[in-house]
């Protein structure tokens, strides 16, 4: 017998109360002798061991009733006695996060957990209640022939899911049946980076089966990614793996094998290329397939195409200048007239890098100059207060002076960086628009290290050929609606719109964002990097880490498929600990009873 509730047996102190009564009522005062109470003194002396045996009982009766109120104020509960088992409340919770399908001893452990569940379910009776829960928070219940299919149609996902809230899942739908015998049935690989918290379960069992032994070796890939994001046409491509020993890898963009190579282990590769293929196209970093073969593939984009012609007006500042021979030397750029970077007072063509015009008197004919392009911000007032900037890749930018950027009717634009709760940098439709001129007086940006890096990614991200951004997710989380696509296509071409959230498919590869019938984006989904570690906690640390009223582990699968509905056979012994006490509350009134008509 054990208690869901033991604190309560502390009220088992009050047992002292009738001890104590029993014990004051034995306390022998002064006597004094009345002649009238003589006989009275010789007929309760002739009946005195009546006397003493009916207290004695009546202090055992008393006891005993306070402590069966206190042990069913400790809901106590006990095993179930007699054929078969208990109506049960199972939860089956399946570990299928992708290092689920690694290969132990010739067989994926996921396999192995689906035929433990079907032993459990095949073992159930027309009163139990019987849920499947994977980690992904998904419950399917219903008969047992119906969760059998559910548990064959059971796959790895591509990612970790979240298997503490599947747990927390699965112990509210245990709770909600009202039986008493109701357990969290875990199959899990144990792998460590799964715990990095628990749910507390701490009115329910869970049946514990953690596969023992040293996980196999995994060599993975837990980087692939284009550097940069835009080609013009040339760019490369970054990975790192892990493995215990070198490793073979291959690389693809489009489908087409563009590098092989070998790479020491945790070493990060750096493979330059410039590949014919234009546009938004998906690319691979691949081993060779090994125990876990769910990551020995990780997904890229890249955007590839000519490297844009850049053209600097005199109002940008000689900085910019210098700034655009660097990237013309290294090819990135080249002398033309694809993109203008030009102060607000010069004639505006798009696409453009716009700065204000340096000379404040300016300021109205650059007001005008974005009206005339169709840009909806206009610079306002004159600010020369020194603040520091903030935004990525302008990280401790001092700004000296800039003017305030005011939105027009039906400005949709996003803010690249910010002087304390100001725009001061903004993206739109084929522009962007700096809220100070680019000169040292103005702001330290033109004279930083980071100054050409951000042109550069200025240039390649936001003005040149299709627009757009890669975005990158780990399988069925959810993301914000991005604002500058419409539809999602997948990897067989389908084409879907997009809703206001973008849910992220629940498989790794690359999938295009598109508006209309251009593909402006990207979205890479790979399962998060430390899946590929299937480091394990054994069955006694998990137990330890896990909150729950009892976890009960097995030796083998067998027995824990025997155990499911065992160790959860309980049954409350509230009501009889309940019915104890009236019994003994009712004998108790009966001996006092008994007594007052003898005296009368």
């Amino acid at each position: 017998m054990s208690f869901l509730a033991p604190l309560y047996l502390l009220l088992g102190l009050g047992v002292a109360v009738p001890l104590l009564i029993h014990l004051l009522r034995r306390r022998i005062g002064t006597r004094i002798d009345f002649p009238a109470a003589r006989y009275l003194a010789r007929a309760e002396r002739e009946h005195s061991r009546t006397l003493k045996l009916r207290n004695l009982l009546l202090m055992l009766l008393r006891v005993l009733a306070l402590l069966a109120i206190t042990v069913a104020a400790a809901r106590p509960i006990a095993r179930w006695v007699g054929a078969g088992h208990a109506p049960t409340a199972i939860a089956i919770v399946i570990d299928n996060s992708l290092s689920s399908s690694a290969v132990s001893n010739g067989r994926p452990l996921l396999d192995q957990f689906k035929a433990m569940a079907r032993d459990v379910v095949s073992s159930a009776n027309s009163a139990d209640r019987l849920w499947i829960v994977t980690a992904d928070v998904r419950v399917q219940g219903g008969t047992p022939s119906t969760l059998r299919d559910a548990i064959d149609r059971v796959e790895p996902l591509a990612g970790a899911g979240d298997l503490p809230a599947a747990i927390a899942r699965a112990g509210g739908v245990v709770r909600s049946t009202g039986l008493d015998a109701r357990q969290v049935a875990l199959l899990t690989d144990g792998q460590r980076t799964t715990w990095a918290s628990s749910p507390a379960l701490r009115d329910l069992q869970i049946l514990l089966w953690v596969p023992g032994g040293q996980p196999p070796p995994n060599r993975a890939v837990l980087l692939a990614e284009s550097r940069p994001t835009r080609w013009t046409p040339r760019g490369a491509v970054a990975a790192r793996f892990q493995s215990h020993d070198s490793t073979t890898y291959r690389m693809t963009i489009g489908g087409r094998t563009f590098a092989r190579g070998t790479a020491a282990p945790n070493e990060e590769v750096i493979v330059r290329a410039a590949p014919p293929e234009r546009g938004w196209l998906a690319g691979t970093v691949e081993l060779e397939p090994d125990e876990l073969a769910g990551d020995n593939v990780r997904h890229f984009a890249v955007w590839i195409g000519a490297a844009p012609g850049v053209s600097v007006s005199s109002g940008a500042g000689p900085f910019v200048k210098s700034a655009v021979d660097v990237l013309r030397a290294s090819e990135r750029v080249t002398d033309g007239r694809d993109i203008a970077i030009i102060g607000a007072d010069d004639p505006i063509t798009l696409p453009a890098l716009i700065a204000a015009p340096a000379d404040p008197v300016k300021l109205g004919v650059a007001n005008r100059a974005l009206e005339r392009a169709a840009i909806p911000w206009r610079f306002g007032a004159r600010r020369g207060d020194a603040a520091t900037a903030r935004g990525p890749g302008l990280e401790d930018v001092s700004v000296a002076l800039r003017y305030d950027l005011i939105a027009q009717a039906g400005a949709a634009a996003e803010t690249l960086a910010t002087v304390g709760r100001y725009a001061w940098i903004v993206a739109g439709p084929r522009y962007v628009l700096v809220a100070s001129p680019l000169v040292p007086d103005a702001s330290t940006l033109p004279v930083r290290a980071g100054f050409l890096p951000w042109l550069g990614s200025v240039l390649a991200e936001r003005l040149v050929g299709e627009p757009g951004h890669i975005l990158v997710a780990t399988p069925g989380t959810r993301l914000p609606r991005p604002r500058w696509a419409d539809g999602i296509e997948s990897a067989d071409g389908a084409r879907t719109p997009l809703a206001e959230t973008l849910d992220v498919p629940l498989r790794a590869g690359t999938h295009f964002l598109t508006r209309g019938e251009r593909r402006v984006g990207a979205l890479v989904v790979n399962a998060p990097a430390e899946e590929s570690n299937l480091d394990r906690f054994t069955a006694d640390e998990l137990t330890r880490r896990l909150q729950a009223e009892r976890v009960v582990t097995a030796g083998s699968a067998d027995a824990w498929s025997r155990m499911a509905f065992r160790a959860a056979a309980r049954r409350s012994l509230i009501e009889p600990a309940l019915i104890v006490a009236l019994i003994l509350l009712g004998t108790e009134a009966v001996v006092i009873g008994a007594r007052a008509r003898r005296v009368v």
